[in-house]
């Protein structure tokens, strides 16, 4: 018996040491660790899904992919499309990935071969151009600018083989469309999709059905120009949702760039107090450390309380920020094939 009550207080002393142990934030990000990487295109297109596991796509048809944390690259051109600008992509593992290129021609590819070959699985008409994409499980929906008084709103249910425009897509303005800045305009759960509609009339999109029915809602986001509006978007918990944007024309003005909504998406506030040091056409919420992070062509920015307040920790410039599916590690890329890893 007295070896087994020993037992007994060895492991209450272990759960009373180990609750004791609260987690260590750090006060604030250090910065980014800049990774070298074989290609010089624009990339847009960003999506970890490890610390190690990472895949980008941009400019001049390129695809690329890290299997140990960025050490090495492998990289291509998808289909021969050399001309072609994949602005988001979607990683589901080391070997099957979905890719959008947004305009001339709207297309969107698939691999399931690791990058080797790549299937093309829908192509829009002549006047599409796609802006973004998102998942949720096996389903995804991509937002593509209006065509013919209707927002393009494509949807697949079986992780990126087939694909169709839903029948119910919202109307829109003549020449209205969405960023295609990172391809995170448009968000995507259950039975929710929100996108963000861009310009001078920067409005949030939303449907609680799946896209049977939509509800129009509008932001105090700078939209004065066709350069102005919201740029990103990422949720924060179940109701909350933080945009950001600004002017792209102006990359050091922070003139209404950040919004926030705790009713997911239906009201928004501009952020109450200082806001990103300049145009953001990136965030993401980095739920380890309860940090939101921004990124822009003039620098990155974070916040510790739910987009109230931002905080300028670095001068390098990047378009797209996202965190790994194991919400792990915070990477980052930008032009001339930049791509950045968030130290803390």
């Amino acid at each position: 018996m007295k070896k087994y009550a020993s037992l007994f207080m060895i492991l209450l002393l272990l759960v009373a040491c180990n609750k004791s142990k609260k987690a260590v934030i750090p006060e604030k990000p250090i910065g980014w660790k800049v990774i070298e990487t074989p290609s010089t295109a624009s990339l847009r297109g960003l999506s970890p899904i490890t610390e190690q596991i990472v895949w980008a796509s941009g400019s001049e048809g390129t695809w690329m992919k890290t299997l140990d944390g960025g050490e090495t690259w492998e990289t291509g051109i998808i289909d021969g499309l050399d001309s072609v600008d994949f602005r988001d992509i979607e990683g589901i593992d080391a070997n099957t990935a979905i890719a959008m290129a947004s305009g001339q021609p709207a297309v969107i590819y698939k691999t399931v071969d690791g990058g080797k070959t790549w299937a093309k699985k829908y192509q829009g008409p002549e006047k599409a151009f796609l802006d973004g994409m998102a998942f949720y499980k096996n389903t995804g929906y991509v937002i593509g600018d209006v065509v013919d008084e209707k927002w393009m709103v494509l949807e697949t249910k079986d992780l990126g083989d087939t694909w169709h425009e839903l029948e119910l897509s919202p109307d829109g303005p003549v020449g209205g469309g969405s960023f295609a800045a990172s391809g995170s305009g448009i968000l995507a759960d259950e039975d929710n999709i929100w996108f963000a509609s861009a310009g001078k009339d920067s409005k949030i999109y939303r449907s609680a059905d799946n896209g049977f029915h939509w509800e129009k809602y509008s932001t105090p986001i700078l939209q004065n120009e066709d350069s102005q509006g919201i740029f990103s978007m990422v949720r924060i918990d179940v109701d909350g949702i933080v945009a950001v944007g600004g002017d792209f024309t102006q990359a050091d003005s922070s003139t209404n760039n950040s919004i926030v909504s705790s009713d997911k998406g239906k009201t928004w506030n501009l952020t109450s107090g200082k806001r990103p040091s300049g145009y953001r056409s990136g965030v993401e919420f980095f739920s380890r450390f309860g940090w939101l992070i921004t990124v822009g062509p003039n620098g990155s920015d974070f916040s510790t309380n739910r987009g109230v307040d931002w905080t300028r920790f670095s001068e390098k410039g990047f378009h797209a920020v996202k965190v790994d599916h194991t919400t792990t590690s915070i990477w980052a890329s930008g032009a001339k094939g930049l791509i950045g890893r968030l130290i803390y």
